[in-house]
């Protein structure tokens, strides 16, 4: 072999050890997601949640990096307007005092979490405004039109003073899909035209980034939920109507509409030129809030079965799916706590721990596998023997199949009205299909009431290192078992009220409900530890029917 000969093989040789190294060093790369963000979502009008969560010293070595305020632990309540107008907010007024005293908590909260390390954000509600200021320069019927001049004009001024006054705040997440004014007397909030991108979403983005993003340097996270959040059209004019900065992320669900199971994934994620975060809720406001084994982890992260037609055709169905194939998904939201209305109330966070743990152990690096994440959960956290570890998991995804078999369908999720019951309303089926649909909706109710004795049984096997943890596993499964029995005697007195199904087993159904009643009531007597109950006679929020106790009454 020549010498000429030698150099090229070598310099070969050479290359391709090189690229092989390269390529395993990106395979094994460590995918760390930059914003790891937790909320607790108060109930709006509620007294706030007393949470483990809201402490930096729980969340932190979790891995989030950031703690993100309830929309009425936000500065824009908070402001005093002075540089403005000393007349918005004068001194010694209610709604001064009111102010300063928000004012005063927030920097206290604020303040906590900075030591600790940790980004500081805070949800809000945009537009919104001193009821003073609207009333004073007349803008009732404007305040709400971002495109409006003089709307635009305390807009801008809004948030230069929210980190003017507050400079502890790292960020933003903004909210236009609902306004909440439960906790706030003094303000009044709105926004037209919430879902238009021309009149409402681009202008709005434009503003909050310039003032946000490019003058302060600060984050601008802006939510997508009840404006552009389900039409790909739309959010790809909002892409290209607004220019892409290093500090503009957009905030997705990672399904369609609320938290429900049987929801679609999102068709959203995936597309567009702008950063993204992915929100998640781990106590499911439609599903026990953490009063019953409901994990969620492993169908977020790798897809839940619902979604299989949609992952068949090759389209993104789980985060994994999204962090393996868009390289704009930038970070983690997650609602340790909360979303909704009123209970169930938890004293135990075990459940919603375990899903707030596992996504933001996750976010620090996408390349784990979900089920290492979990394993390490239960053997390092819950202190569980390898065998008993292998028990927890195996409750935890049962608890995953028998939520969606329970309260909706595998298959025909879509003919269930996903609002029947939600908080802790229960409310009657008012449609259903019929026929051989119908058998299958109601054998699954069979299957989860059979998924949920296994699951009590495994939670008394399960020997755990902390006593409460070990009473609290059983009573919570325990609660899921008699409150799915009570799901599956309405969607059987349902069925028969609707002429769908065998009358003459309507005794029969009504004795079966009262039983599960009976032993969920007694649950909550005789264990302190248990949540609180679902109500029998409460009307579900935002609805006009009346409960199922009420309508199952009727059918005595």
């Amino acid at each position: 072999m020549t010498r000429k000969i030698k150099f090229l093989a070598a310099s070969l040789a050479l290359f391709s050890l090189s690229s092989s190294i390269s390529f395993a060093q990106k395979k094994s790369a460590v995918n760390k997601l930059p914003i790891i963000a937790d909320m607790v979502h108060n109930n709006p009008g509620d007294v706030p949640y007393v949470s483990k969560f809201n402490n930096a010293d729980v969340i932190k070595p979790m891995g989030f990096n950031g703690k993100t305020y309830f929309i009425f632990q936000s500065p824009q309540l908070a402001i005093n307007w002075d540089k403005v107008d000393p007349d918005i907010l004068p001194v010694g007024s209610d709604d001064r005092k009111w102010v300063d005293a928000k004012a005063k908590d927030i920097h206290a909260m604020y303040g906590e979490m900075k030591k600790k390390g940790m980004n500081v954000y805070c949800m809000s509600d945009l537009i919104l405004f001193p009821k003073r200021l609207i009333a004073k320069y007349g803008m009732e019927k404007t305040f709400s039109d971002p495109q409006n001049p003089q709307t635009e004009k305390y807009l801008r001024i809004l948030i230069r003073e929210m980190f003017a006054q507050f400079p502890e705040l790292d960020g933003i997440f903004v909210r236009i899909g609902e306004t909440y004014l439960h906790d706030a007397p003094y303000h009044k909030g709105g926004i037209q035209n919430q879902a238009n991108p021309d009149k409402t979403i681009i202008p709005l983005m434009n503003i909050l980034r310039d003032e946000i993003c490019v003058k302060l340097n600060k984050k601008l996270i802006f939510r997508t939920w009840w404006s552009f959040d389900t039409d790909v059209a739309n959010y790809m004019k909002v892409s290209n109507g607004v220019e892409p900065h290093d500090n503009l992320t957009i905030s997705i669900k990672h399904c369609e509409g609320d938290f429900h199971r049987g929801n679609p994934f999102s068709k959203v994620l995936g597309n567009g030129r702008h950063k993204i975060l992915v929100e998640v809720q781990c106590a499911r406001e439609y599903e026990g809030k953490g009063a019953y084994p409901n994990y969620i982890g492993e169908g977020v992260i790798n897809g839940f079965e619902e979604h299989k037609d949609i992952r068949s055709q090759g389209k993104i169905a789980s985060l994994k799916d999204l962090a393996t194939r868009f390289p704009l998904f930038k970070g983690m939201w997650t609602w340790s706590r909360g979303g909704g209305w009123e209970g169930p109330y938890i004293q135990n966070e075990l459940w919603p721990e375990l899903n707030a743990y596992v996504m933001a152990q996750w976010a620090l690096n996408t390349n784990q596998s979900e089920a290492s994440i979990f394993n390490r959960y239960a053997t390092t956290k819950l202190k569980l023997s390898p065998a008993d570890a292998k028990k927890f998991r195996r409750l935890a995804l049962l608890s995953q199949d028998a939520v969606l078999k329970g309260r909706r369908s595998t298959k025909y999720f879509r003919e269930i009205e996903a609002m029947w019951t939600r908080d802790e309303y229960i409310g009657m089926l008012y449609k259903l299909p019929k026929g051989d649909t119908l058998k299958t909706i109601l054998a699954e109710k069979d299957t989860a009431v059979v998924m949920w004795k296994e699951i009590v049984s495994l939670s008394k096997q399960i020997k755990f290192a902390d006593k409460k943890t070990q009473s609290f596993v059983q009573v919570s499964s325990l609660y899921g078992l008699h409150l799915y029995e009570i799901y599956r005697a309405v969607f059987n007195l349902s069925a028969i009220r609707l002429g769908y199904a065998d009358a003459s087993k309507k005794a029969d159904w009504i004795q079966q409900y009262d039983n599960a009643w009976a032993a969920y009531q007694k649950l909550k007597a005789d264990h302190p530890d248990c949540p609180t109950l679902y109500s029998k006679d409460k009307v579900l929020r935002m609805r006009t029917q009346i409960s199922a106790d009420k309508e199952i009454d009727k059918m005595r």
